[in-house]
């Protein structure tokens, strides 16, 4: 702007604004000022902390946990509480008993009295304030002294009473009293229950469940005081836990419930116990019919309780407990006139004749607690019958160890050879064809059905097993009739009965062993059998495995009973794994097949054992086993067979020159390089590719290796020019066609023979040698070694150079 502008000119150029928006203009500039500033502050503050070092900031303390309540306050005040009435009713005993004789009876009197009605009048303004606690402690203390005062009574006014009498009545009146007190408190009227107190809180818990556990006594301690005997105390007992029951059902509070319930339940039992004692002691009718009646009558609260408990599982419980009790109860009439062995027969026939209520009317719990009930009685007396069961089936294992000893008398002897027979156990037949019978019939479900058809047929078995030592029968009868057994359960096409045959075979072979005829029968028999019952297809792998088991069993008999020596036993146990192979070629089924040729396996292996005693026998075991096993070989899913053949054959070979005391190794090692070095000339011819070392290293190594050995111990020269000679030839032949393994082998063998055969003439020039030239020959490797090692360091320096320079 020129300066030569006039006043009046510039004031004219001028443009002033009006306040108000001037004053916006001067806001927004200071707004902007600020948040400059504020940019530039915060900028300032970070060069501050990137120019100042860093330092570590001060580790504060994490603030200290505070105490945590281990208890809650109602918890704490409970066991004040507790601690306080435990403390007072020991405080009331011990004046009771101890100073209870330093004031006179009025005095007496009145300090128990006013106590205990203080204290039992005390609850009633501890629940007007809601303090229920309290109130139930008091209320404890006052029951307490209440036993306390009829101590006292009793010591005061009746010190020569009958003691039953005064405690049954005492009881009683307890029992009344804090019935009456419970059921008053809950009588009063309460103030008005804040807002989440429970209703509990206006009555207290513990008079009524205290007077229930007192009421538990009365009865029974009248029956005492009237001179009532056992059967009367049983039966008080009973009658007390029917009421208890009876108050279980109808009464609401829990408490009450509760003890309701355990004194059902203690009592209940302790009577049911008491009356089955009585009944399996009474000595006579009049005995057992007073037995009956305590059981007839814990039967019917039980029934009763069925029909009443709420619930289908406690309603079936119920019902198999009182069927159990009737069982008892009737089985304990029958048992009195009958013999020992014969009461369980009674007790099964109740056990079964309630099956006859389960097919009735009765609600579906009750039904099915009878049906667990009759099948509770039906397995005790199979249980009962368990040790003539087991002397049957397993005592025949002794005979093992007692073969051809002699036949014993009957059936009972040939089982219980080392063992005792059980005594009583003349039923044991009875009872389970009865349970068998009951399995056949009554069980009509279609899931259940064929396992109760499976379970009476092993029944029958067991009986028909047991039935012959039990009856004492002559002990050819008793094969016989085993022997029948097994035909009979391998005439059915099923898979229990034919594991039951099998067992039964077990059995009769082990029974067999008594006798040198009966072993020979039973075990030509068996053998023909099972092998039927595996053409038949019953089971086909195990019968199978069964039939040469036997048959093994059978030819080692045979030659025994022809009093054949072991080794030669051996070739008629050969006959088995003959059949076996012979079988195996023909069987369609890949499990029988397997298993026939594992029991041929088997026998072959204990012919070799048998034949172990003489060398020669042993030589000619070997050798048929190793034909058997070429054989075998042929079939082409069993062409591993043939590496069997081969050891069989070089182990005859090698059993037969030990026979004929041959001790070069040559002559057991070539058996196995001729057929080696041929199998491994095959390969080559096949598989082109294949490695010599594979081919023929293991036939070369098996020979060349002893003989090597062989010939440095020998002081002889033929064994090692004879060796030197074969070498010489193996490595040839692996130079003409560039073969790696008769190459190095024999040339190795070649070596290490020339070595053994030139150490002398090497110990001599050893020796002609002067001293100062072994050090001279060694300081001439040592230099040749240093120069090689220095001209190596000097290559590995060039080809470092080579490389940096590369990089």
């Amino acid at each position: 702007m020129s300066y030569g502008v006039t006043a009046s000119t510039l004031r004219d150029m001028t443009h002033i604004p009006p306040p108000a928006v001037e004053l916006r203009i001067l806001d927004a500039e200071l707004h902007q000022l600020d948040a400059r500033r504020a940019q530039l502050l915060h900028r300032r503050a970070w060069l501050l902390t990137v120019l100042q070092p860093v330092r570590p900031a001060p580790v504060t303390p994490p603030p200290a946990a505070l105490p945590r309540a281990e208890a809650s306050a109602p918890s704490v005040q409970n066991v004040l509480l507790l601690l306080g009435a435990a403390l007072l009713t020991l405080a009331a005993i011990a004046f009771t008993l101890v100073s209870w004789g330093s004031m006179g009876i009025a005095g007496r009197a009145l300090v128990l009295g006013t106590v205990t009605v203080a204290t039992l009048g005390a609850p009633v303004a501890l629940l007007r304030r809601g303090l229920r606690s309290t109130a139930e402690s008091l209320a404890g203390l006052g029951l307490v002294l209440t036993v306390l005062d009829t101590y006292a009574l009793h010591e005061v006014a009746f010190p020569d009473g009958d003691g039953a009498t005064f405690a049954a009545a005492a009881t009683t009146l307890l029992a009344a009293l804090w019935a009456a007190y419970g059921i008053g408190m809950a009588a009063l009227p309460s103030p008005a229950v804040t807002r989440g107190e429970p209703v509990t809180a206006r009555t207290l818990l513990l008079p009524l469940p205290s007077a229930l556990v007192i009421a538990q006594l009365p009865l029974i301690l009248w029956v005492i005081a009237a001179g009532g005997g056992e059967h009367m105390v049983t039966a008080a007992m009973l009658v007390t836990a029917v009421i208890d029951m009876v108050v279980a059902l109808r009464v609401s509070p829990k408490a009450v419930r509760f003890v309701a319930v355990g004194g059902a339940f203690g009592l209940g039992g302790l009577g049911v116990s008491a009356a089955g004692l009585i009944s399996l002691t009474a000595s006579g009718p009049g005995a057992a019919a007073r037995a009956t009646a305590l059981l007839v009558l814990a039967a019917a609260g039980v029934f009763a309780a069925a029909w009443l408990v709420p619930g289908p599982g406690l309603r079936t419980g119920a019902a198999t407990t009182g069927g159990l009790l009737v069982v008892a109860a009737l089985g304990g009439v029958l048992r009195v006139p009958l013999p020992y062995e014969w009461a369980v027969l009674g007790y099964l026939a109740c056990g079964i004749g309630l099956l006859a209520l389960v097919r009735g009317s009765l609600p579906e719990p009750v039904r099915r607690g009878l049906g667990g009930a009759s099948v509770a009685v039906q397995g005790i007396a199979l249980l009962w019958t368990l040790p003539v069961v087991v002397t049957t089936l397993f005592g025949p294992a002794a005979w093992v160890s007692r073969i051809w000893s002699g036949a014993p008398d009957d059936a009972r002897a040939a089982a219980a050879v080392d063992i005792p027979w059980p005594a009583h156990e003349a039923t044991a037949p009875l009872v389970l064809v009865a349970i068998a019978a009951v399995l056949a019939l009554a069980v009509r479900s279609a899931a259940w059905r064929p396992r109760a058809l499976a379970a009476a047929l092993t029944l029958a078995w067991v009986t028909a097993m047991v039935v012959p030592a039990a009856l004492q029968l002559p002990y050819g009868v008793g094969l016989l009739m085993q022997g029948l057994i097994v035909v009979a359960l391998l005439s059915r096409a099923h898979a229990t009965a034919t594991v039951l045959a099998l067992f039964t075979s077990l059995s009769l072979a082990a029974l067999s062993l008594a006798s040198e005829p009966a072993t020979l029968a039973v075990l030509a028999s068996l053998t023909a059998l099972l092998a039927g019952a595996a053409w038949c297809g019953r089971l086909a792998p195990i019968s199978a495995g069964f039939s040469l088991g036997y048959a093994t069993a059978l030819a080692c008999a045979v030659g025994a009973a022809l009093d054949w020596q072991p080794q030669h036993t051996a070739l008629l146990v050969l006959a088995v794994p003959v059949t076996a192979a012979l079988l195996a070629a023909r069987l369609a089924d890949p499990v029988t097949t397997v298993v026939v040729e594992v029991s041929g396996a088997v026998a072959s292996v204990l012919a070799i054992a048998l034949a172990g005693a003489e060398l020669p026998m042993l030589a000619l075991v070997l050798s048929l086993c190793g034909v058997i096993a070429a054989g075998t070989a042929l079939r082409p899913e069993r062409r591993s067979a043939g590496y069997a053949a081969a050891a069989l054959f070089v182990l005859a070979t090698w059993v037969r020159l030990s026979a004929w005391d041959v001790d070069s190794p040559e002559a057991y090692t070539l058996a196995v390089t001729v057929p080696a070095l041929l199998l491994g000339a095959l390969r080559r011819r096949r598989e082109p590719s294949a490695s010599s070392w594979t081919a023929y290293g293991p036939g070369l190594a098996a020979t060349l290796a002893p003989s090597l050995l062989a010939a440095w111990t020998d002081t002889h020269w033929t064994r090692p020019l004879l060796l030197g000679t074969a070498a010489l030839l193996v490595t040839l032949i692996g130079a003409r066609h560039r073969l790696q393994a008769p190459l190095l082998l024999g040339g190795a063998t070649l070596v290490l023979d020339t070595l053994h055969e030139l150490a002398p003439y090497l110990a001599q020039a050893v020796g002609a040698l002067p001293r100062w030239a072994p050090p001279a020959l060694a300081g001439v490797l040592l230099l040749a070694l240093g120069a090689t090692y220095e001209q190596r360091i000097r290559d590995a320096r060039r080809v470092r150079e080579v490389l940096g320079k590369m990089n």
